[in-house]
């Protein structure tokens, strides 16, 4: 890879000698004006504003441009001459856990390769430190002609440095959240919870830019002469009111489907814990009609009352025969136990009368 920068990382009274190289690269399809009527290209010209005379790249500068309209000539020996530290040093300020970075401030991203056999004992130490401490360092280095910040960080077994825009660059989001007051339910974060679930994780090697390549296809059937424009894709109109819970139920339904996962059968319960809700509509009874009227409705009300009635009346004649039945028995017994009792006594009285000595004789006196 080529390098764009050659310098050193200033870590104390430590100095690492490094190549900047680029950790990314761009492959986004750029496209040329042309003239519509002959496909000519159309070129850009500097030309001077005073006096029309087109200029060649030696004959431009640099100049800065005040409120006012008027320019100040900047050339590069002034530039040379502003006491920057950083000109050719990449000086590490400070250690910080990797989540105080706000990624908004993340910018471009590069590799630091070590510059040199001599470099490569330096290079490895701070590698190893950074790994250890799993902190990022904090530094400053300049570059294209002005003085930036940037986080080292440890990527595999090489040193990364992504450019940090300076704190006082991320705009505060004013007017940017929703106005007002909203209030989401918990039955809504349920099924959230549900979709963000069942879409899982992905592999982020896996994903590719579909319209780019759409692009490249379109530009190669046009080179073969075999391009055949297709129906142009609606688009949703925006600003719709949705049903916020049908849209994320069918969002969960579609995600499990996309993952080859069965449709929950009928009955089942719902992504949001509770079962599918039926609605009955209601029905106005007009002036001077029965209650009981027709339908599936007056049956299944018709079927209801008749089996309540039925059971009513099997409860009753139920309790009222056990009733009966507990009567009569109750009867009987007493019937037997008084008979009972009778027969002992008269038996107990004869026995008594048995053991009893009988009376002695009277005599009669004479006159």
């Amino acid at each position: 890879m080529r390098s764009i920068w050659n310098g050193a990382i200033s870590f104390g009274l430590v100095s690492i000698p490094i190549k900047l190289v680029n950790a990314t690269e761009s492959h986004s399809i750029s496209f040329r004006q042309i003239h519509l009527a002959d496909g000519g290209r159309i070129r850009y010209r500097k030309v001077c504003e005073l006096d029309g005379e087109e200029l060649s790249g030696a004959e431009i500068g640099k100049g800065y441009e005040q409120a006012d309209g008027s320019i100040i000539p900047i050339t590069d020996e002034d530039l040379a001459q502003l006491p920057l530290a950083t000109a050719r040093t990449i000086e590490i300020m400070s250690f910080v856990p990797a989540e105080e970075i706000d990624p908004l401030q993340m910018d471009a991203a590069y590799y630091l390769a070590a510059n040199g056999p001599t470099a490569a004992k330096p290079y490895t130490l701070l590698r190893e430190a950074l790994k250890r401490s799993r902190k990022v360092a904090i530094a400053k280095y300049a570059l294209r002609g002005r003085e930036r910040l940037g986080m080292l960080r440890v990527v595999d077994d090489v040193i990364a440095m992504h450019g940090l825009l300076w704190p006082d660059e991320i705009r505060v989001p004013e007017g940017v959240a929703p106005e007002g007051s909203v209030t989401v339910r918990d039955a809504e974060l349920d099924l959230a919870d549900a979709l963000m679930a069942t879409l899982g994780t992905v592999e982020m090697t896996s994903l590719r830019d579909d319209y780019r390549e759409a692009v490249e296809a379109m530009v190669a059937a046009k080179a073969g002469g075999a391009f055949e424009p297709a129906e142009a894709a609606v688009e949703p109109a925006g600003g719709q009111v949705i049903d916020l819970m049908a849209a994320l139920e069918k969002s969960v339904r579609a995600a499990k489907a996309s993952r080859g996962e069965p449709e929950p059968a009928a009955g089942e319960e719902a992504a949001g814990g509770g079962a599918p809700a039926e609605v009955t509509p209601i029905r106005r009874r007009t002036a001077g009609a029965p209650k009981a009227v027709g339908g599936k409705k007056s049956t299944s009300a018709a079927a209801k009352k008749s089996t309540a009635a039925a059971g009513k009346g099997a409860k009753k004649s139920t309790s009222t025969a056990g009733k009966k039945t507990a009567t009569t028995a109750a009867k009987s017994t007493r019937t037997a136990k008084s008979a009972a009792t009778k027969s002992t006594s008269a038996a107990a009285k004869k026995a008594a009368a048995a053991k009893k000595p009988a009376p002695a004789p009277r005599r009669r006196t004479s006159a």
